[in-house]
């Protein structure tokens, strides 16, 4: 069984989060997580999947507000033992009711290609063209919250 929380900044939880993420997103590309970048995570929202059985962080996404109406989603990451059993599906559901929430009317990201389909059978609609950022190409995705 697993539920999804909001993670404090700075908190156990965050640094997990943190780890997470490089471990999923960043080392395999051969990325760093740059500490500088910390800071500019204080404002975001943090959210985190846990595990009840052991209390463990499985998965985790960041919302970065842009603007009043837009926030952007962003590294979302689940363990890899964990993938495909629609963790991903579900923060991403509470992503977007956590936005919802904070009055946020629009969801951005920037997806990498392999997962485009997933977001599109999500609701998410490609903008614009496709692009690359330190070598990873990326769609940028929309969708509005009803």
């Amino acid at each position: 069984m697993k539920k999804m929380i909001d993670i404090d900044f700075g908190s156990t939880r965050y640094d997990e989060l943190v780890e997470l993420r490089y471990k999923i997103l960043l080392e395999p590309l051969g990325l760093k997580f740059l500490d500088m970048h910390r800071d500019k995570e204080a404002g975001y929202l943090h959210i985190g999947c846990i595990e009840n059985l052991d209390d463990r962080l499985v998965g985790g996404l960041i919302l970065a507000p842009v603007d009043n109406e837009e926030i952007r989603m962003m590294q979302v990451a689940v363990d890899t033992k964990y993938q495909h059993e629609g963790i991903g599906r579900e923060m991403v559901k509470y992503a977007e009711k956590r936005a919802k929430e904070a009055g946020f009317s629009k969801i951005v990201m920037h997806a990498m290609l392999s997962v485009v389909n997933f977001y599109e059978r999500m609701g998410y609609k490609q903008e614009g063209d496709i692009f690359e950022e330190k070598g990873i190409t990326f769609a940028k995705m929309v969708k509005k919250l009803s």
